[in-house]
């Protein structure tokens, strides 16, 4: 078995930590534990009530994944609280854990952290990972916490992890510049999510516009360049957006953007209910700010955006330079550098003709970077095997 300690609770956003956990299952047993919770959870971060549901414990998904949601005392990240948090949170995955593997006939192998918070020694004995998805450190004024505890844990994990892997190139350089090897897992896609799209019904909060849409999926957040999306919007071109609006992220501008009349805002939306939405949209769009942060990052939506047949103009991240290098990458992933090169690049795909042999083209690709994929080398990582993901890596 695995514990899998994740950045994100299961039932929110159907992001790395659930994807890569649903397939690992298949290979391992998986206990995914989610972030922890206190009973003032729901009434501090009200816009995530519906995904840390107070009083759940051991449970299994469909998927076949166990799961459990520590409950810590209220305060769990102030100075001296988030010890005694890390504590609780470590006991009951090992409580958990062993007790699960035990029912299976199984133990707990190994331990996956990919959290900011010090919990690779949980099950004494376990192969221990470090799985970094974000430059935390570089992002703890978003994320809302101090960057001197951030930077000690990832160091202080990265010193005692078995293994380190990374989601992108920019962390990799950045662990093997402080003389640490880290494997590159990236990010994939699901492209069966997406094999029925052309017959997906149009949903009904999606007007049918007159000419093809420019669509964004995901968090529209302080990490999105939301000039970019006016400017795409100012041109004239339908855009629809999916996904939720963080409410202090530019709120005046953003109600002003949603007001367009060429703007359809669809709020939050399932994973499963993705397909119809990327059904309304010839281009996908992933304008993510060029900073410390996102520079680190390894957006999903490019490749969901590929698995649904879509086009895909994105700023200039050393992620998607990763994918552009790739054989086809280059003609089917733009990658612009400037509004006006973006502008430019969002212009010409809404331009250019639904060819099948493209979508084909671009359904291919993706294919070659889904979660089985990812899953399979992390499970290379936790078993010792010499796979690794730096295989899939193209050749200078």
């Amino acid at each position: 078995m695995i514990v899998y300690f994740a950045g994100t609770p299961y039932d929110g956003v159907a992001g790395t930590d659930r994807q890569l956990a649903d397939r690992l299952n298949a290979l391992h047993p998986v206990l995914y534990v989610d972030p922890p919770v206190s009973l003032l959870t729901p009434l501090l971060r009200p816009h995530l009530a519906g995904a840390f549901r107070p009083g759940m414990r051991l449970r299994q998904e469909p998927s076949g994944v166990w799961r459990i949601r520590p409950r810590v005392l209220p305060g769990m990240y102030r100075p001296g609280m988030h010890h005694v948090t890390a504590a609780l949170v470590r006991r009951a995955a090992r409580r958990t854990g062993r007790r699960v593997a035990r029912g299976a006939g199984d133990r707990v192998a190994a331990v996956v952290v990919a959290t900011h918070t010090d919990l690779l020694d949980a099950v004494p004995g376990a192969r221990r990972l470090l799985y970094v998805t974000d430059d935390l450190v570089a992002g703890a004024e978003l994320i809302g916490l101090p960057r001197r505890r951030l930077a000690a844990a990832r160091d202080r994990m990265a010193a005692r992890a078995d293994t380190v892997a990374v989601v992108s190139p920019l962390l990799r350089d950045q662990f093997e510049a402080r003389g640490i090897d880290a494997e590159l897992l990236p990010n994939g896609c699901a492209p069966e999510a997406y094999e029925g799209i052309g017959a997906a019904p149009w949903p009904d909060d999606v007007p049918r516009f007159d000419r093809p849409a420019a669509g964004f999926a995901g968090h529209i957040n302080a990490r999105i360049d939301l000039g970019l999306l006016e400017a795409v919007a100012g041109e004239g071109h339908p855009l629809v957006l999916i996904g939720p609006h963080d409410p202090g992220h530019h709120p005046a501008r953003f109600r002003a953007l949603v007001r367009r009349p060429n703007v359809c805002w669809t709020g939050r939306k399932s994973f499963a209910e993705l397909p119809s939405y990327l059904g309304t949209i010839r281009v996908g769009l992933t304008p993510y700010l060029l900073d410390d942060f996102n520079r680190a990052s390894f957006p999903i939506k490019t490749l969901d955006y590929l698995a649904a047949g879509r086009g895909v103009v994105s700023t200039d991240l050393p992620a998607t330079r990763w994918l552009r290098a790739f054989p086809g990458g280059r003609e089917l992933i733009r990658s612009e550098s400037t509004p006006r090169g973006f502008l430019r690049a969002v212009g010409e795909e809404l331009a250019a003709g639904p060819a099948p042999d493209l979508v084909a083209r671009r359904r291919e690709f993706a294919a070659g970077h889904d979660w089985s994929r990812r899953a399979r080398s992390l499970a290379g990582l936790v078993d010792r095997d010499p796979l690794s993901c730096a295989q899939e890596e193209p050749a200078p």
